[in-house]
């Protein structure tokens, strides 16, 4: 039989640093047992980000290689950036495409909406399939131009085995496309 959880009580909250991205919070909390906590989380812009999986047919997906700062690295992995604001998931999905590969998609599936870090982050990212892809590119934000690698989907284990293509969210979409194609 499953544990029903009361959530604990925010007892009070405190912002402890600020960037342009992120803001960190210090929370007490008093759980239902009386036990008290304080944790540190960062909040998000609260619009949350997507992460599209371009396929050009029904084999060939369309990767980025583009620097990541957090590990001062060149990643191998899909498209994905944040919503703006006033903006539709989906519309983010087509605008972050058109900026980082130079198409457009004129069919999106939301494959599956993922937390990232739920224990320290309150961020949200929409997984999409992008298919039916027509050449459009947009000018985005990105500091220098991104490299465009196309990868076989039936050589989708070579592709995990490559040193560069770790981030978990890549390999979820990965996995979570292969198992709507199964079905």
């Amino acid at each position: 039989m499953a544990i029903i959880h009361k959530l604990p009580n925010i007892t009070h909250r405190k912002q402890i640093a600020k960037s342009r991205l992120f803001t960190i919070e210090q929370v007490d909390l008093t759980f239902s047992n009386g036990e008290q906590r304080e944790y540190e989380r960062m909040l998000g812009s609260g619009r949350g980000a997507v992460m599209i999986v371009p396929m050009l047919d029904d084999d060939t997906l369309l990767l980025v290689r583009e620097y990541c700062a957090g590990t001062h690295s060149y990643e191998l992995g899909f498209p994905k950036g944040l919503i703006d604001c006033d903006e539709q998931a989906e519309d983010a999905a087509n605008r972050e495409l058109k900026e980082e590969v130079g198409y457009g998609a004129e069919q999106l599936k939301l494959l599956k909406q993922l937390r990232i870090s739920p224990a320290f982050f309150n961020a949200n990212m929409s997984i999409y399939l992008a298919k039916n892809l027509y050449a459009e590119t947009l000018i985005g934000d990105e500091p220098e131009p991104l490299e465009i690698v196309t990868w076989s989907l039936k050589d989708y284990k070579n592709l995990l085995l490559q040193e560069d293509f770790t981030e978990a969210r890549s390999i979820a979409a990965l996995f979570l496309l292969k198992d709507l194609l199964a079905s």
